[in-house]
């Protein structure tokens, strides 16, 4: 909702009863974390999604507000690729009842695809891709299997 405020443009969001808030997205990868998250077009579920917002910490972040969902650790992880250091804030009766910083694991199993398209992880081999954490930030990744690392566009080898 867009109000007026002493001739000045505000912009209001409403809080969620309950659900998650995703916060310090770095600017421009919310779209991202509702791809991570499988929320597209035909959700049902009432979604906030605020870009490019003013941050003290970075200079500008990303939102994503979901209601009644709480995430999985999976979603999580995913989440951890592209948004190190972004916050996770479980509401529940319009209270924060649960809230931590997102932290990437040592290994990540079955997110992202290697790519390398040669990868035995690529091939019908019945493996998962495992890629190793080099750095968190920046974030580096390295294939288990071939040594290929991915350190730029991660979210393009979401699985």
């Amino acid at each position: 909702m867009i109000g007026l405020n002493d001739g000045e443009m505000k912009l209001r969001v409403t809080p969620i009863g309950n659900g998650t808030v995703i916060d310090h997205i770095p600017a421009g990868q919310a779209l991202n974390v509702l791809k991570i998250l499988g929320i597209d077009r035909t959700t049902e579920a009432t979604i906030s999604l605020l870009m490019n917002v003013a941050s003290r910490r970075s200079g500008r972040k990303d939102i994503v507000k979901v209601e009644d969902r709480e995430l999985r650790e999976e979603e999580v992880n995913r989440i951890s690729l592209i948004a190190p250091g972004a916050t996770i804030n479980i509401i529940r009766d319009r209270k924060v009842v649960e809230k931590r910083t997102v932290d990437m694991p040592d290994l990540i199993v079955g997110v992202l695809r290697c790519p390398n398209p040669s990868c035995i992880s690529n091939t019908s081999e019945p493996i998962r891709s495992q890629l190793l954490v080099k750095s968190k930030n920046p974030v580096i990744l390295r294939c288990v299997y071939c040594e290929q690392t991915i350190a730029e566009k991660i979210a393009d080898y979401l699985i």
